[in-house]
Protein backbone atom coordinates (compact mmCIF):
# COMPACT_ATOMS: atom_id res chain seq x y z
CA UNK A 1 0.00 0.00 0.00
CA UNK A 2 1.38 3.16 -1.17
CA UNK A 3 0.90 6.75 1.51
CA UNK A 4 1.75 9.81 -0.16
CA UNK A 5 2.27 12.18 2.93
CA UNK A 6 1.92 16.29 1.91
CA UNK A 7 3.19 18.59 4.37
CA UNK A 8 2.03 22.29 4.44
CA UNK A 9 -0.76 24.09 6.22
CA UNK A 10 -4.23 23.06 4.45
CA UNK A 11 -5.54 26.31 5.60
CA UNK A 12 -4.34 28.63 3.11
CA UNK A 13 -4.31 32.11 2.15
CA UNK A 14 -5.42 30.92 -1.45
CA UNK A 15 -8.99 30.67 0.00
CA UNK A 16 -9.57 27.21 -1.34
CA UNK A 17 -10.69 24.12 0.25
CA UNK A 18 -8.75 21.42 1.50
CA UNK A 19 -10.24 19.06 -1.17
CA UNK A 20 -9.85 21.49 -4.05
CA UNK A 21 -6.06 22.62 -3.07
CA UNK A 22 -5.23 18.90 -3.28
CA UNK A 23 -6.48 18.39 -6.78
CA UNK A 24 -4.78 21.51 -7.53
CA UNK A 25 -1.55 20.03 -6.27
CA UNK A 26 -2.03 16.40 -7.77
CA UNK A 27 -2.75 18.25 -11.15
CA UNK A 28 0.60 20.52 -10.71
CA UNK A 29 3.13 17.77 -9.81
CA UNK A 30 1.26 15.39 -12.97
CA UNK A 31 2.22 18.47 -15.26
CA UNK A 32 5.64 18.71 -13.66
CA UNK A 33 6.68 15.86 -12.33
CA UNK A 34 8.71 14.21 -15.57
CA UNK A 35 12.07 16.13 -15.63
CA UNK A 36 12.89 14.35 -19.41
CA UNK A 37 9.76 15.76 -20.31
CA UNK A 38 10.55 18.32 -23.38
CA UNK A 39 9.67 21.83 -23.74
CA UNK A 40 9.74 24.25 -26.74
CA UNK A 41 11.47 27.71 -25.87
CA UNK A 42 9.82 30.88 -26.55
CA UNK A 43 12.65 32.87 -27.42
CA UNK A 44 13.50 30.46 -30.06
CA UNK A 45 10.91 27.57 -31.92
CA UNK A 46 14.11 25.31 -32.89
CA UNK A 47 14.87 25.02 -29.15
CA UNK A 48 13.51 21.61 -27.06
CA UNK A 49 14.85 21.41 -23.39
CA UNK A 50 14.29 18.73 -20.48
CA UNK A 51 12.09 20.58 -18.38
CA UNK A 52 14.21 20.46 -15.36
CA UNK A 53 16.54 22.73 -17.27
CA UNK A 54 13.74 24.92 -18.42
CA UNK A 55 14.75 27.69 -16.28
CA UNK A 56 18.08 28.05 -16.71
CA UNK A 57 18.17 27.73 -20.65
CA UNK A 58 15.34 30.67 -20.25
CA UNK A 59 17.81 33.39 -18.77
CA UNK A 60 20.32 31.86 -21.13
CA UNK A 61 18.07 32.18 -24.13
CA UNK A 62 16.77 35.79 -22.79
CA UNK A 63 20.62 37.31 -23.17
CA UNK A 64 20.77 35.92 -26.74
CA UNK A 65 17.46 37.47 -27.65
CA UNK A 66 17.20 40.78 -26.10
CA UNK A 67 15.04 42.46 -28.46
CA UNK A 68 12.19 39.58 -28.06
CA UNK A 69 12.79 39.51 -24.53
CA UNK A 70 11.71 42.95 -24.36
CA UNK A 71 8.20 42.16 -25.89
CA UNK A 72 7.77 39.03 -23.59
CA UNK A 73 6.11 39.48 -20.01
CA UNK A 74 6.49 36.50 -17.41
CA UNK A 75 3.45 35.06 -15.79
CA UNK A 76 2.98 35.90 -12.35
CA UNK A 77 1.66 32.05 -11.46
CA UNK A 78 4.38 30.66 -13.37
CA UNK A 79 7.76 32.36 -14.42
CA UNK A 80 8.05 29.19 -17.09
CA UNK A 81 5.12 31.11 -18.93
CA UNK A 82 6.34 33.45 -21.28
CA UNK A 83 3.96 35.61 -23.37
CA UNK A 84 3.74 38.94 -25.27
CA UNK A 85 2.82 41.85 -23.46
CA UNK A 86 -0.58 42.67 -24.90
CA UNK A 87 -1.92 38.83 -24.40
CA UNK A 88 -0.57 39.02 -20.73
CA UNK A 89 -3.85 40.31 -19.38
CA UNK A 90 -5.99 36.90 -20.93
CA UNK A 91 -3.35 35.14 -20.26
CA UNK A 92 -3.20 35.84 -16.02
CA UNK A 93 -7.01 35.08 -16.61
CA UNK A 94 -6.95 31.94 -18.26
CA UNK A 95 -3.67 30.29 -16.99
CA UNK A 96 -3.59 26.92 -15.60
CA UNK A 97 -1.39 27.94 -12.45
CA UNK A 98 -3.88 29.82 -11.38
CA UNK A 99 -5.29 29.78 -7.81
CA UNK A 100 -9.00 31.25 -7.31
CA UNK A 101 -8.72 33.77 -4.44
CA UNK A 102 -12.42 34.50 -4.43
CA UNK A 103 -13.59 30.63 -4.25
CA UNK A 104 -14.14 30.62 -0.39
CA UNK A 105 -15.58 34.44 -0.02
CA UNK A 106 -18.81 33.81 -1.00
CA UNK A 107 -18.83 30.50 1.18
CA UNK A 108 -17.50 32.03 4.68
CA UNK A 109 -20.08 33.19 7.19
CA UNK A 110 -20.90 36.75 6.85
CA UNK A 111 -18.09 38.04 4.42
CA UNK A 112 -15.35 37.60 6.39
CA UNK A 113 -12.46 36.08 5.52
CA UNK A 114 -10.95 32.92 7.67
CA UNK A 115 -7.63 33.96 7.58
CA UNK A 116 -6.92 37.96 9.22
CA UNK A 117 -3.75 39.64 10.13
CA UNK A 118 -4.01 40.53 13.36
CA UNK A 119 -3.43 44.13 14.51
CA UNK A 120 -0.84 45.14 17.08
CA UNK A 121 -1.83 46.20 20.27
CA UNK A 122 1.55 46.65 22.05
CA UNK A 123 2.60 49.56 23.56
CA UNK A 124 5.81 50.84 24.88
CA UNK A 125 5.95 50.38 28.87
CA UNK A 126 8.82 52.35 28.59
CA UNK A 127 7.80 56.53 27.81
CA UNK A 128 10.35 58.23 29.75
CA UNK A 129 13.35 57.40 26.72
CA UNK A 130 14.10 60.66 25.27
CA UNK A 131 16.28 60.22 22.48
CA UNK A 132 17.71 63.90 21.79
CA UNK A 133 18.30 64.31 25.68
CA UNK A 134 20.71 61.14 25.69
CA UNK A 135 22.96 62.26 22.75
CA UNK A 136 26.19 62.88 22.77
CA UNK A 137 26.27 66.64 21.48
CA UNK A 138 30.37 66.37 22.65
CA UNK A 139 31.28 63.34 20.02
CA UNK A 140 33.60 64.55 17.68
CA UNK A 141 32.02 64.21 13.94
CA UNK A 142 32.60 61.81 11.19
CA UNK A 143 34.97 62.92 8.71
CA UNK A 144 35.30 60.31 6.12
CA UNK A 145 39.38 60.40 5.53
CA UNK A 146 40.41 62.30 9.02
CA UNK A 147 41.59 60.26 11.58
CA UNK A 148 40.60 61.53 14.90
CA UNK A 149 42.40 59.40 16.50
CA UNK A 150 45.78 61.65 15.81
CA UNK A 151 44.16 64.55 17.77
CA UNK A 152 44.34 63.09 21.04
CA UNK A 153 47.05 63.63 23.63
CA UNK A 154 50.04 61.06 22.99
CA UNK A 155 49.37 59.25 26.11
CA UNK A 156 46.11 58.06 24.64
CA UNK A 157 47.35 57.53 21.48
CA UNK A 158 46.73 53.79 20.26
CA UNK A 159 50.01 52.12 20.84
CA UNK A 160 51.87 48.98 18.74
CA UNK A 161 54.03 47.55 20.73
CA UNK A 162 56.95 47.74 18.69
CA UNK A 163 60.95 48.58 19.07
CA UNK A 164 62.03 51.80 17.58
CA UNK A 165 64.16 49.58 15.36
CA UNK A 166 60.94 48.06 13.54
CA UNK A 167 59.73 50.82 10.92
CA UNK A 168 57.14 50.75 7.86
CA UNK A 169 58.35 49.58 4.42
CA UNK A 170 59.50 52.05 1.79
CA UNK A 171 57.59 50.71 -1.11
CA UNK A 172 54.91 48.22 -0.96
CA UNK A 173 55.00 44.47 -2.48
CA UNK A 174 52.94 44.50 -5.35
CA UNK A 175 54.45 48.02 -7.20
CA UNK A 176 56.94 46.74 -8.72
CA UNK A 177 55.11 44.53 -10.91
Amino acid sequence: MATTIKFGNSCSPCNISAGERAEWIEETEKRNSDPEKLLQCPYDKNHLIRSCRFPYHLIKCRKNHPKLASELKTCPFNARHLVQKHELMHHTETCEDRISVDTEDERSTNGHCKWQVPVSTWENPDMSEDWDTEADDAAVPFVWGVNTALNQKPETRPTNNLGPSFRTPNTLPWSGM
